[in-house]
């Protein structure tokens, strides 16, 4: 169960005062859930390259379709995911789940099956995120904003990928102390008056931060706590709007990117990364599929460290 899955149920993500876009699809009843992990048991007759029994993670982010898709020709479907499951076609809430094409099934063998479904969208997100910022110099200091099911998996992935141990920052104890059990350097609490002129006094300024929150007091703090040349990738969807001076981003030299999943390719390296051992597994916790709704009220509430796995 995903942050995101809270935004298709209430229907809209936040664009700040007063404003809304819609999530999810806008035909009802849609079954939830993206990140999926199963069995084959059935297959149509084109469904070559599959078979029955065969176990996969599922890659969700499907595109439109259309041959002449631009983002789907270079690989980026994601970025127009018009059959996203769990989103826009039924997901996997639910016993089955329909697989439109045997290109989206992923081998996996190894991780179990519930920390598996995580790595389609907690773990590719993560992931995307941390390649735009790339390898990091010695010294380098990153940053990571919001110790959720995604910002747990950018700790533990961020060493293989910037080769850097990153910061954590978190306004929950709880998910600052799993943050630092599952690797990282630091944790700290960025609600505090003067915690971002603290932090740079301490760290003198981190080269890269990663915002899995999104929202307006996180992006600012992520903006506030970059050195000079620092980048700042936006990941998360809780809403609001930013506002900055613009001569800040010429004369500090900082740099904002957004990032969206990422591609079939990129799950598949995700989970080759899990099968080496060159990423431990993130805190999760496995609940019956009739407790989804008190799941998603805990998940609203706060209550959830890491990730919870339905299980029908």
């Amino acid at each position: 169960m995903c942050h995101s899955d809270l935004h298709i149920w209430e229907g809209y993500f936040d664009l700040g005062g007063g404003r809304r876009t819609q999530a999810g699809a806008s035909t009802l009843p849609l079954t939830l859930g993206h990140e999926i992990v199963g069995e084959v048991v059935a297959g149509g007759p084109e469904a070559a390259g599959s078979a029955i029994g065969d176990k996969r993670v599922v890659y969700p982010w499907i595109g439109c379709g259309d041959p002449a898709c631009p983002e789907c020709r270079r690989g980026e479907e994601h970025m127009w995911a018009r059959r996203a499951l769990g989103v826009f076609r039924h997901g996997g809430y639910s016993d089955y789940v329909l697989v439109p094409h045997p290109r989206y099934l992923v081998p996996r063998d190894g991780p179990p099956d519930a920390l598996a479904a995580t790595y389609a969208c907690s773990g590719l997100t993560a992931y995307g995120a941390l390649q735009k910022i790339g390898r990091l110099a010695p010294g380098d200091k990153l940053l990571i904003i919001g110790a959720g099911g995604v910002g747990m998996a950018g700790v533990r992935m961020a060493a293989a990928v910037t080769g850097v141990t990153p910061i954590v920052a978190d306004i929950d104890p709880a998910r600052r102390s799993a943050a630092l059990a599952n690797g990282a350097i630091a944790a700290i609490d960025p609600s505090g008056e003067g915690a971002a002129k603290d932090f740079i006094k301490t760290t003198g300024g981190v080269a890269a931060a990663i915002d899995f929150v999104g929202a307006e007091a996180t992006a600012k703090f992520g903006s506030a706590v970059l050195r000079k040349s620092g980048k700042l990738v936006i990941v998360g969807l809780f809403g609001g709007a930013l506002q900055m001076p613009i001569p800040f981003f010429p004369l500090r030299g900082i740099s904002f990117m957004g990032s969206n999943v990422g591609s079939l390719a990129a799950l598949k390296e995700v989970i080759a990364l899990a099968q080496h051992g060159a990423v431990g597994p993130i805190p999760y916790a496995t609940r019956p599929l009739a407790q989804a709704a008190q799941t998603l009220a805990d998940l609203k509430e706060g209550k959830v460290v890491g990730r919870v796995v339905l299980t029908p």
